[in-house]
């Protein structure tokens, strides 16, 4: 069978050597290379045009990446539009470790340029070596990331972010608060308006090469939508007189902490709120969490003798009592159960207005036992005590205010004159706001142009009544006559109340506090300060008119003038001023020097003829 398959040239055949048919074997490989080509030709036409959409789709997986647009942080800003918290520009530099991890002979290079040890680095790419994403530096200069940049390590890249930036740091921190690292707010108003104020990201979809680099944008998925802008009531300018009275108080007392609240009258704006200690909202490193607190928002006080205005107030409004009543305050102290009020000396006979200018505990604890407890309770708490303020700052507290059923038999007494419940300084602000305001109570506000509704807790003359009380705290012969500010009247009263020991009774250190209003013949400003722990050891003043008057006068000096508010003691500057000229002629030997002003000689004022006193109260 197999003769003829082999044979030698001569044409007989060749032992072990086959015949084979050229023709055959080239049809052979034509056929296998031809159905190769058709089915080549299908796959193609099945991959580009019967099923093409699923390559497209893991083309662009591989090639195609959308990636986030950056968007600015709406800007804080002040009642005149001075910057408070504003969003600048900065770099992220972040690595595909998958890419980066295949050069590891760049690794020490790119820990150079990072400024990072190499073990670090090394450490934190294995920990993600399957990811594609990992950060190396947040928030840096674009500088520093060109810098890093140059270098042309592959898998490493940077992206456009923003940081917060606050001009006024530690001045205004506790108001703003601050944002953390990826922009969202974390404290503060930063934090009650975040979501107004941080916008929306944007996306686009970029085309990257086989080393992870990006080389063109495709398209605009979503154009980033920029935060909103915020105005704040603050006035950046009392707001720095506050902090830096607050702050030479602190330093002169030795004291641990203070805060100072000023508010609008008429509208309830706050106008400036410091607290201290403070923190720098650009650079929280090293900031313990005590310091951030918002203590004129969230740290409760006994408010000691800035409750005798309102006490005051429940009894004229309950009718027992006129300004002139006559209080009974002989010897100076009176049994309340198992303790003691005392007076700092007896005053003996005073009358209602007199309670205040004196400041009588037991002037004031009288008043208020001849009231129901019901009323008295619902009059207090009318003032805003024993609920939150309404602000919207976050943290706010509602200090505390106990309802009769809870009063033990001393609490009513210590009640009028400040102790046996708590509040924040922006509640006795608020309170005292209301006094000024006609006796319309109204919550305070952070934004400009917000308007609370206003509630009318007291009548609007014995609101008046009370106001010209307080004034004679801060003239002669007051307990704050360093709260006094001249050209202008003064409403106040001070406070210095016992710390709380937390072993159920009092310790030996206090709190001083003055609460303010001012002008009084037509309030603008309402003043809280408080001044934790001043030194009371010997040869230091520690109350709150030594302590916290002289804060409030000088912001509140600075604070009428910068907002123009017209004087409404005029009679005692120009009496100021006549004095200040006949010092002056003295020094030039008696002679006028003609650049002087000649002065008229100041009228003497007269006040109204009261009618005759009547009693209240007998001696203890």
């Amino acid at each position: 069978m197999l003769k003829g398959l082999f044979t030698r040239g001569d044409g007989k055949p060749a032992r072990g050597r086959m015949r084979y048919n050229v023709r055959q074997r080239l049809a052979l490989v034509g056929g296998t290379l031809a159905l190769c080509s058709v089915a080549l030709v299908g796959r193609a036409f099945d991959v580009q045009v019967l099923d093409s959409e699923f390559y497209l789709r893991q083309g662009d997986a591989r090639a195609l990446r959308e990636i986030p647009i950056a968007t600015s942080r709406g800007m804080i800003t002040d009642r005149n539009g001075e910057p408070l918290a504003v969003s600048t520009p900065v770099e992220s530099v972040w690595a595909n470790p998958i890419e980066l991890l295949k050069h590891p002979d760049r690794l020490p290079e790119l820990a150079e340029a990072l400024g990072v040890p190499l073990e670090e680095l090394s450490r934190r790419l294995s920990q993600r070596a399957d990811k594609e994403f990992m950060y190396l530096q947040r928030r840096i200069s674009p500088g520093q990331a060109r810098r890093i940049l140059a270098h042309d390590i592959p898998g490493v890249f940077s992206q456009r972010e923003f940081r917060r930036f606050y001009p006024q740091g530690e001045a205004l921190a506790h108001v703003l608060g601050f944002t953390n690292i990826d922009d969202r707010g974390q404290e503060g108003l930063e934090l009650a308006f975040d979501e107004w104020l941080r916008g929306k990201p944007g996306a686009k979809r970029v085309i990257r090469d086989g080393e992870g680099r990006f080389i063109g944008n495709v398209d605009l998925i979503r154009a980033a939508e920029p935060g909103r802008d915020l105005t704040l009531t603050i006035d950046r300018r009392i707001q720095y007189l506050a902090f830096r009275e607050l702050r030479k108080a602190l330093q002169e007392h030795k004291a641990s902490a203070g805060s100072a609240v000023v508010l609008d009258v008429d509208t309830g704006e706050v106008l400036a709120m410091a607290n201290l200690p403070s923190y720098n909202p650009n650079d929280l490193r090293g900031q313990g969490m005590d310091a951030r607190r918002n203590r004129a928002v969230t740290d409760v006080v006994e408010p000691g003798s800035t409750m005798k205005p309102i006490t005051v107030a429940a009894a004229l409004a309950s009718g027992q009592v006129r300004p002139d009543t006559i209080v009974d305050t002989n010897p100076g102290y009176m049994r309340n159960g198992r303790y003691t009020i005392n007076d700092f000396r007896n005053y003996g006979v005073l009358t209602v207005a007199g309670v205040i200018a004196k400041s009588s505990n037991v002037g004031s604890a009288k008043l208020a036992l001849n009231l129901p407890d019901d009323y008295f309770y619902d009059f207090v708490h009318g003032f805003g005590y024993g609920e939150k303020p309404g602000s919207g700052f976050p943290g706010e507290a509602s200090g505390l205010l106990a309802p009769p059923s809870r009063w033990s038999g001393t609490d009513k007494a210590a009640l009028s004159y400040g102790y046996s419940l708590s509040a924040t300084p922006l509640q006795i602000a608020t309170a005292y706001a209301a006094l000024a305001n006609g006796g319309k109570l109204r919550a305070p506000t952070f934004v400009k142009g917000q308007s609370n509704e206003a509630e009318q807790v007291v009548d609007a003359g014995i609101a008046s009544a009370v106001l010209r009380m307080m004034q004679t705290v801060t003239e002669t012969g007051g307990t704050a006559t360093g709260a006094a500010i001249l050209g202008y009247h003064v409403a106040g009263k001070t406070g210095t109340a016992r710390k709380f020991s937390g072993r159920g009774g009092y310790s030996d250190k206090y709190i001083a506090l003055f609460a303010g209003v001012v002008p009084v013949e037509n309030p603008r400003f309402a003043m809280v300060v408080v001044v934790d722990e001043p030194d009371a050891s010997k040869g230091h003043g520690y109350g709150g008119g030594a302590v916290a008057a002289p804060v409030f006068k000088n912001v509140m000096d600075g604070a009428l003038r910068l907002m123009d508010v017209p004087p409404d003691d005029i009679e005692t500057w120009l009496a100021a001023q006549a004095e200040a000229q006949e010092k002056r002629l003295k020094a030039n030997g008696g002679k006028r020097d003609d650049a002087m002003p000649v002065l008229p000689p100041a009228p003497i004022a007269t006040g109204p003829q009261l009618p005759d006193p009547v009693m209240a109260g007998g001696a203890p």
